[in-house]
């Protein structure tokens, strides 16, 4: 069965819009020695032009099809973001094939089940350590032909006819008859399948949704309308391209609005590349955005007391100002006033995080704390807050710049709809909803009833039409008492401060709510440092006693902000960081809260001994 054929029905659209290798293909038509791409390898970045890029996509795309790729068929890509990541996914797209992705941490088993229910027929992957993955599940995998490596470094199975690189795939591209490229590019249908969004999986296994060329077209025009990006802009690809944000904001609107993406070294060169870049458009989850503002707590606290005190001046300066922007009553003297603060600290501050020159940023993909999202409009980062979800390709609602409502993730996009169902339910219904679940027809039929889109999430709207999200469905918890807690809200209030990296809130069906947290190794590693507590590893270090007393502070200034039914009673410190690999955490890094529950049970029973 191909991901065609499984495709839910779809009456067809009037005039079918362009997909996005059409789009490649016009820009390098247009525009073909300007700068697409620049990527970092040992510290020394380098460009690709549009040409270059429709060039290597063309390769790729014959070179896929050289290899009995077909349409409808699948093609998986195991990498961290990069250059070749969007060659493949462009190239298996031209081809009529639909793209695959993995997110580059799943452990070998998670490998097993994405590419054997995917029914990938091509995988490419990163380098030996992806490569061995797969490797060590082929035999279960009846589909998969052809291995393509990126990085063959290391790699000792070159010999194997079913394995090769990802030059000698060029090479065979190159091979090919040029022109039948656009030839195929022409015939994809707007309906047909593009893309498979393997969903996070935190309450079973991922489901794959299937997105059509049609979906990414709404998408990046909805995207279009309500923020300013175009030629000349830069982003930062940096979260997985597996996840469909990312996806849209690398590969979508890159494509379609003509930006320039700079892929940086490697995840741990994060900060430097940002830095290095400095983008004028960034797509933050709250994890980013929390760990700036940590960041920047940190460095006050280690400054003289000179620059500590400028700095906290004038972060109440910044914030009292931002409260008198989204009001209305910010004047000319007000500017000014601000732009005393910019030469003193604001200034130096932004380029320190990377954020200079940014024009429009967002947060999305999870809900965060206003108290993070008020810091940073402090100094200046114009956050607003999105969101969407895979099954509608992000394409739901985002904050408008005129409108600042901090708490709220704004109003509907164009062309998307929302309302509230009788039991709170956030529904969505826009052309930017997804074909349906691979494989999954009763997952569908129960996902998308009567053309709207059931989320999973609980929110209402306000008055003013702004939408306000509760909590997820599922995570709801009804206490012994049988009061409805939202658990996230107190969570993300518990992450605001830099000492705190995980809260997991526990209470369902219990007499009072308890708490298990991780701390943030970095900085509770510097503040022990600076208390001359003496530790050895991260579980030494949440084992003290100074570190339990401080996290209780946290705690307590948290419980001061809560009714009295929503405070945490008791918590514990969790003895390991949580991890994907071990299957703590999905790959875009939310809890999986059965396993939590299930992993660190006896710590959870003994705080309601």
């Amino acid at each position: 069965m191909t991901a065609t054929e499984a495709a839910t029905d779809r009456s067809p659209v009037a005039a079918p819009p362009e997909n996005l290798p059409a789009k490649l293909l016009t820009a390098a038509a247009a525009r073909p020695d300007d700068v697409s791409m620049r990527h970092k390898e040992f510290g020394v970045w380098h460009e690709l032009t549009w040409a270059e890029v429709a060039e290597h996509v063309r390769w790729v795309a014959l070179g896929l099809r050289s290899l009995g790729i077909e349409p409808g068929d699948t093609v998986a890509i195991h990498s961290e973001n990069c250059p070749q990541w969007v060659f493949v996914d462009l190239g298996a797209q031209s081809i009529g094939a639909v793209a695959v992705g993995i997110y580059p941490t799943s452990p070998t088993s998670e490998v097993k089940y994405l590419l054997g229910h995917s029914e990938s027929r091509l995988l490419v992957a990163e380098d030996e350590e992806q490569l061995d993955k797969a490797v060590e599940v082929w035999e279960h995998l009846d589909n998969l032909a052809h291995i393509v490596v990126v990085d063959p470094r290391g790699v000792r199975i070159l010999d194997d006819p079913r394995v090769l690189t990802f030059d000698e795939l060029l090479d065979r591209g190159r091979a090919e008859d040029p022109g039948d490229h656009e030839r195929l590019v022409v015939q994809i249908s707007s309906t047909d399948p593009a893309i498979i969004v393997y969903t996070s999986g935190t309450t079973g296994p991922p489901k794959g949704a299937i997105i059509s060329h049609r979906n990414l077209h709404v998408s990046s025009q909805a995207w279009r309308s309500v923020f300013e990006i175009g030629e000349g802009d830069e982003v930062l690809s940096y979260l997985p391209l597996c996840h469909i944000a990312e996806r849209v904001v690398t590969v979508s609107n890159g494509i379609s609005h003509g930006y320039i993406v700079n892929f940086g070294e490697d995840p741990d060169s994060f900060l430097q590349d940002l830095r290095d870049v400095q983008p004028t458009f960034f797509l933050g989850v709250p994890r980013v955005w929390e760990k700036m503002m940590a960041g920047v707590q940190i460095r006050g606290a280690d400054a003289s007391w000179s620059k500590r005190k400028m700095l906290g001046f004038w972060l109440a300066q910044g914030a009292a100002l931002e409260r008198r922007r989204v009001n209305g009553t910010y004047g000319p003297h007000h500017r000014l006033w601000y732009g005393l603060g910019w030469l003193l600290v604001f200034r130096s501050l932004r380029r320190q995080l990377g954020m200079a020159r940014v024009r429009e940023a967002l947060s999305g993909a999870a809900p965060i704390a206003p108290q993070v999202l008020e810091f940073l409009r402090s100094i200046g980062i114009p956050v607003r807050e999105g969101y969407g979800m895979t099954e509608n390709t992000a394409v739901a609602t985002v904050t408008p710049a005129d409108d600042i409502r901090i708490g709220t993730v704004g109003k509907p996009l164009p062309g998307s709809e929302v309302r509230i169902a009788d039991d709170g339910e956030i529904l969505t219904r826009s052309d930017g909803t997804f074909l349906g679940y691979f494989k999954n027809p009763e997952a569908t039929a129960a996902t998308v009833v009567d053309g709207w889109l059931h989320t999973g999430d609980v929110g209402f709207m306000d008055e003013d039409g702004h939408l306000h999200i509760t909590d997820r469905k599922k995570d709801i918890i009804i206490t012994a008492g049988g009061k409805n807690i939202s658990p996230s809200e107190i969570e993300n209030r518990l992450k605001v401060s830099p000492y705190v990296r995980e809260a997991i809130v526990v209470g369902d069906r219990r007499k009072f709510l308890t708490a298990l947290v991780g701390i943030e190794g970095d900085t509770v590693g510097d503040w022990a440092t600076r208390q001359r507590v003496p530790y050895t590893t991260y579980e030494d270090l949440a084992s003290k006693p100074e570190v339990r007393d401080l996290i209780d502070k946290v705690v307590a200034e948290t419980n001061v902000e809560f009714a009295q039914v929503e405070t945490v009673k008791r918590f514990e410190l969790l003895p390991i960081e949580l991890d994907h690999e071990d299957g703590q955490l999905t790959a875009t890094q939310k809890v999986k809260r059965s396993a939590i529950a299930e992993q660190f049970s006896d710590l959870i029973e003994g705080m309601y001994r």
